[in-house]
């Protein structure tokens, strides 16, 4: 499990179909990141003070940093009852409802994080004392919740979060929950291709139950030797277990002729490890076409040489 690391939450207000969104960080042991999540674009001058929501210093079973929690993080056995509290802060004058709920966390198709519209894991297991609470102004409310683990869950990591919602603005704390027992890092690596010359596609797949943080290498041999290689780097990506991925590698310097073998590896922690390749083909049609043409003009020049030399022309009667 993540032990340190953030991340940030960005969006728009709130419209019907709006969805909360979760950033992953670049830190390799991050899992969601840091608590407070707020939306809202950022506006040409100063934002009046607004309510934030973060882990209460005085709950879980960690002591706080001198900053204090990052994220809510709660480890237990199948069957137990895990307690923690959030803060929530209104620094305005005038009082606000906050509604709070529990989410699942999940990745995207391009490694970013967000959360499940339907709670099904971790954010279905969490119970708050009061679902809706209300803060006075220049006031911090500290609400109890529980997360209540099933006696048949699986071990490993169930990311999710607490989502608070109040004056059309969504904020969150990401909850780092482990399931004792047996733990499996696994990963592979999946469809690998070459698109449109200039970068190198690839997915990876989750098959563990513990969230992994990739590290990639990519080599590309050609005819003549090698054509690419970048060792091995940290991706800004916490990939979550059982989720699957699609990255994409730039390739800037990709030649112009070449019969190329490309091959992609990817690493994690506890030994999490796979390979895949592909074969691309560079060829340059715009100057194969321009040859061509040029071929074409002078077979045209050839031909008709030959049909204007004396000797070919037909005699008259």
């Amino acid at each position: 499990m993540p032990r340190g690391g953030s991340a940030t939450w960005r969006g728009q207000p709130r419209t019907p179909r709006a969805r909360t969104r979760i950033r992953g960080s670049r830190a390799a042991s991050a899992l969601l990141g840091a608590a407070l999540l707020t939306w809202g674009g950022t506006p040409a001058q100063a934002a009046p003070p607004a309510w934030t929501i973060a882990p209460s210093a005085g709950g879980g079973s960690r002591p706080a940093a001198s900053d204090g929690r990052p994220y809510i993080y709660a480890e237990g056995a199948p069957g137990t009852v895990l307690e923690d509290k959030v803060a929530v802060t209104n620094p305005t004058t005038r009082p606000i409802r906050i509604s709070l709920r529990g989410a699942d966390a999940d990745n995207l198709s391009d490694g970013s994080l967000d959360v499940r519209e339907k709670a099904k894991d971790t954010g279905a297991w969490i119970t708050f004392a009061e679902r809706t609470v209300r803060v006075p102004a220049r006031t911090r409310a500290e609400v109890p919740f529980t997360v209540t683990v099933p006696p048949g869950a699986t071990p490993g990591d169930h990311p999710g979060a607490v989502v608070a919602s109040a004056a059309g603005r969504d904020a969150g704390v990401s909850v780092h929950l482990r399931i004792s027992g047996p733990t499996l890092s696994a990963l592979t690596v999946e469809h690998v291709r070459v698109e449109h010359g200039d970068s190198i596609a690839y997915d990876v797949v989750n098959r563990g139950n513990t969230t992994l943080t990739p590290r990639l290498a990519v080599r590309a041999d050609g005819v003549f030797g090698t054509v690419l290689r970048k060792s091995p780097r940290t991706l800004p990506v916490d990939l979550l277990p059982g989720r699957r991925v699609t990255l994409t590698e730039p390739w800037r310097d990709a030649p112009a002729l070449d019969a190329v073998d490309v091959k992609v590896t990817v690493t994690a922690g506890g030994g999490a490890a796979d390979s895949a390749t592909a074969t691309a083909r560079f060829v340059p049609w715009g100057a194969v076409g321009g040859a061509l043409a040029v071929l074409a003009g002078a077979a045209c020049a050839a031909f008709w040489y030959v049909r204007r030399r004396p000797g070919n022309r037909r005699s008259t009667p």
